[in-house]
């Protein structure tokens, strides 16, 4: 009994010893003991580098507000047409005596392009011709014995009686001789023909289609929040990815009174100028239909938004107190279209002010005194590293997705200087479009076949819409 007690003391022992040990081990080191030198100011105090760092300036890099050509617009896919189409086929049967055209031969409005076995309407014509020259004699000697008395007015009226249904008869054998001639609607273009001479066709049967190339239809769908921004008249750029590197003008000639129930979107129809015939019905077709155009659109960063829910705003670098100090001053900003890396400025800031666009999470509250660092010293990987940066939620503090905008005018890149901002003059900056490298088909002399006709021809000038 006395060594089973002399095991549990032991144990009990040896617990608490493990628990002081590790109350030891985990015990927190107590902060330095301030020394003399420390309290007659030779040393440091413990918080003296905080104090320091916070009296120094946030260093952040900044951008000056800065004018360039704006474009409001919308990008949408869409196909082309023949602005006329059709394809011949006979109301009549027969039997092909004559193929008047070639495959893809120009043909006029008129000319007869396939003739049917017409011998037998032919035969029907002189027969009716016959009976109506007799009609015709009986009719008159009739006229002439009643004014004698000889005969009744009832023959007269039966005479007349039958010159009309002779009449009728060459009518209606000459309109049954011209079904068999299968003539060209419009002026067009033949297709690729599937009968040949010989051939006997059924009524409705194909023969070839006629395609109206001068100009040609390219409908696409715009969603429904913007069916107040497009209007007749406006232009829209179109580019094919079968025709790299050449843009062409379309006219908006017509707008769907209904939208689409499935996609909620609206159809839209533009008209393209055609007569060098270099575009086909059926092309895949990128459209960007432009709404509106500035010359002097404020832009801004896309870094320089500081998204705050519904009010996103930006840090404005302002003089400070200071003779040469600069701080911060937090400037609530009203946001408009959009740009590769750039969003416009519709109100708040001016053209020249200097806006952070990194750093701002270092900026604690208004009027922080700060210094702007120029990109230039750090190297090229910092400037790599910057522009390679993401956008700091511009796009939730911009309200939902809206119309793209394109850039019109390039120019070089802007710097974050700014002793540069003050001193250079204000430029547009360089945004990347794949339309920058395309040309413009230059319009053909002569009438535009997308102009209607007696309407003026005068252009929608930029920024401005045109009437309904």
């Amino acid at each position: 009994m006395a060594s089973k007690n002399k095991y549990l003391v032991f144990a009990v022992i040896g617990i608490a010893a493990a628990s002081g040990a590790a109350w030891w081990l985990q015990k927190p080191a107590q902060p330095p003991q301030r020394t003399e030198a420390g309290a007659s100011g030779t040393g440091t105090p413990a918080g003296g580098g905080a104090a320091a760092g916070a009296g120094r300036p946030v260093a952040v890099e900044a951008v000056t507000v800065r004018k360039m050509a704006l474009r409001d617009d919308a990008e949408a896919v869409g196909s082309l047409k023949s602005r006329q189409s059709v394809m011949l086929r006979p109301e009549v049967g027969g039997r092909i005596t004559q193929l008047n055209f070639h495959d893809g031969q120009r043909v006029r409005r008129g000319q007869v392009l396939v003739q049917l076995d017409d011998q037998l309407p032919r035969a029907q014509i002189q027969q009716s011709q016959a009976e109506l020259s007799i009609a015709q004699a009986n009719h008159k000697r009739n006229q002439e014995l009643v004014a004698q008395g000889f005969i009744s007015q009832r023959s007269v009226d039966e005479s007349a009686a039958n010159l009309e249904v002779a009449q009728a008869k060459l009518a209606l054998a000459q309109a049954t001789a011209q079904r068999l001639k299968i003539v060209a609607p419009f002026d067009g273009i033949a297709g690729i023909r599937g009968v040949n001479v010989g051939d006997y066709l059924k009524d409705g049967a194909d023969i070839v289609n006629i395609e109206d190339l001068d100009a040609v239809y390219v409908d696409f769908r715009l969603p429904e929040r913007l069916q107040s921004k497009v209007r007749p008249g406006q232009t829209a750029q179109v580019t094919f990815d079968a025709l790299p590197g050449v843009r062409y003008a379309a006219r908006v000639q017509a707008i769907s009174p209904q939208i689409d129930a499935d996609g909620r979107a609206i159809a839209v129809r533009g008209c393209i100028d055609n007569r060098r015939l270099q575009l086909r019905p059926g092309m895949f077709a990128r459209v960007t239909t432009v709404f509106s155009e500035r010359s002097d659109a404020r832009v801004v960063p896309e870094e320089a938004i500081v998204p705050d829910g519904s009010s996103p705003y930006v840090l404005k670098v302002v003089e400070g107190n200071e003779p040469g100090s600069k701080v911060t001053r937090r400037t609530p900003v009203q946001l408009g279209v959009r740009s590769p890396g750039w969003v416009e400025i519709l109100d708040g800031l001016s053209a020249g002010d200097l806006v952070v666009t990194a750093g701002q999470q270092r900026i604690r509250k208004d009027g922080t005194e700060v210094r702007v660092v120029e990109l230039g010293k750090q190297g090229n990987g910092g400037a790599a590293a910057a522009a390679a940066r993401p956008a700091s939620g511009a796009s939730g503090a911009a309200g939902g997705v809206g119309p793209k905008a394109a850039a019109v005018a390039d120019a070089p890149a802007p710097s974050t200087s700014a002793a540069s901002a003050s001193s250079s003059p204000v430029t547009a900056p360089s945004v990347p479009s794949a339309m920058a490298v395309r040309s413009e088909a230059q319009p053909l002399p002569g009438a535009n076949p997308c102009q209607p006709a007696g309407s003026s021809t005068r252009s929608i000038a930029p920024g401005h819409r045109a009437p309904v």
